[in-house]
């Protein structure tokens, strides 16, 4: 019955999601009415102590990420960089290779160790103008971007700062350079058959004659000037992102050390704010780029920003709270539905895997998907059977390298369902609904599950690491 409920749960949300309907609303009553059909007794407690604890959590972290994020897209949307960008890769590429130009910008920021949703606020300009452009449907933005951010720069590429790659390491004792070979064939996987199934889309969708779209919403606003900037000045805002990002990642922990105190008040006896450097430099180091990014845009267009940016700026602020808030919100339910005695039921019943890989891989996956989150459900997931993993691994000689990879990229497979964070906010930013864009969304995690279990076979066939 426990196990049941939460089932019962997940597929409520997912539903909720699908149809179009605001995840903030349902996000607690799925959460909460699987509490109250468990213990009606801790309906209250759990929606205060635990369903908004998460929810406020995650916003005080990364409310400012999503906030400048949706600034940066906003400002590089104005200034007409985007379109510099388009009519650069079009005359190298071609219109043909449209999807092939987003997917690759989405992998080298986020390769680059740019936020997943800083990357979709960022991206999206560049990929409405190039597929108006090349006439391609725009339903078909949100695949191409989930291709390029979500997947195998996330997690399979070796070295990826990605926090689905850094979390394995503190459970196996593994770098982020785990398992190099296997994590590149995944990748070369993921990205050849992503991009063959995103091309067969777009071949069906020409040959029934469907365009961009009309009636559209969220659609990035005209650039007015008269010139274009060139094509390597609207490039460098993203390059600044990507490159400080690393810089102030590796910098800020020199110089604040591992923790951080100050007094909030001069008159009286305040209790010292600490600060814990290690859990917050990154999210530092990404605001202190996109900042830079955003300075960067307005010291060369600064008329045509400045011109539009009132109404543009509280265009991108409201974007970034919904996003935000939708996510928040996910997390928020991820966290009560662990909580529950059906979430054990779920987690018990997975050790009856018997190989060592699988039963990582489908641990992973499956916890993730419930949890609709990546880095919660491999945190969940690794907390309470890391040295079970490790036990079965060292029985049949598995090294921990292998364990680090299968562990990361499965946690990138089935976290992309309908009522995932990042799905939400990726469709919020488009302007799309999961009726007109989740059908390609899901065929890449798809994808992206096959590719773990092809790197499973691979390591058992070859002995590759």
């Amino acid at each position: 019955m426990a196990f049941l409920i939460v089932l019962a749960a997940l597929c409520f949300l997912m539903l909720t999601a699908y149809r179009g309907y605001s995840v903030i609303l349902f996000a607690p009553v799925a959460a909460l009415g699987a509490v109250l059909l468990t213990d009606p007794s801790l309906v209250a407690p759990m929606f205060t102590g635990l369903f908004m604890d998460r929810m406020v959590g995650f916003l005080k972290l990364y409310f400012p990420v999503f906030m400048l994020g949706a600034l940066f897209g906003k400002v590089i949307e104005l200034s007409g960089f985007s379109r510099s960008i388009v009519a650069a890769t079009l005359g190298l590429l071609g219109r043909g290779r449209a999807m092939l130009s987003i997917v690759i910008v989405c992998a080298l920021l986020t390769y680059g160790g740019v936020s997943l949703f800083v990357v979709v606020f960022a991206v999206y300009p560049f990929a409405a103008e190039l597929f108006r452009q090349s006439d391609i449907p725009k339903r078909l933005i949100p695949g191409t971007i989930a291709l390029g951010a979500f997947t195998f720069t996330m997690d399979s590429l070796p070295g990826t700062p990605q926090i689905q790659n850094i979390i394995p390491t503190s459970f196996f004792g593994t770098n982020a350079w785990a398992a190099p070979w296997l994590g590149t064939l995944g990748a070369v996987f993921i990205l050849v058959v992503g991009l063959l199934y995103l091309e067969s889309r777009r071949r069906k969708a020409a040959a029934a004659g469907e365009g961009y779209g009309s009636v559209l919403i969220n659609e990035p606003v005209a650039f007015e000037g008269d010139k274009l900037a060139h094509p390597a000045i609207a490039l460098l805002p993203l390059v600044l992102v990507g490159v400080l990002n690393k810089v102030l990642g590796d910098a800020i922990p020199r110089v604040y050390g591992a923790s951080h105190a100050f007094v909030p008040a001069v008159i009286g006896d305040a209790k010292p704010v600490v600060q814990e450097i290690s859990k917050i430099a990154a999210i530092w180091a990404v605001e202190g780029a996109l900042l830079v990014g955003i300075a960067c845009v307005l010291a060369f267009a600064w008329r045509p920003v400045t011109q539009r940016f009132a109404d543009g700026s509280k265009a991108a602020v409201g974007g970034a709270l919904l996003a935000s808030m939708n996510t928040a919100s996910e997390y928020g339910f991820g966290a009560v539905i662990a909580a529950l005695p059906g979430f054990r039921v779920i987690a018990s019943a997975l050790h009856a895997i018997p190989h060592p890989l699988v039963n990582e891989a489908v641990t992973v996956t499956a916890l993730a998907g419930i949890t609709g989150s990546a880095s919660g459900g491999m945190s969940i997931a690794l907390a309470a059977m890391a040295e079970t993993f490790i036990h079965n691994a060292q029985a049949a000689g598995i090294p921990l390298e292998v364990l680090h990879r299968v562990a990361a990229m499965a946690s990138g497979g089935m976290d992309t369902l309908p009522h995932n964070g990042a799905v939400i906010t990726l469709l919020a930013v488009t302007g799309l609904t999961h009726r007109q864009s989740y059908r390609d969304i899901f065929a890449i995690t798809v994808i992206k599950t096959l590719a773990v279990f092809v790197v499973i076979l691979a390591y058992s066939l070859t002995g590759l690491v």
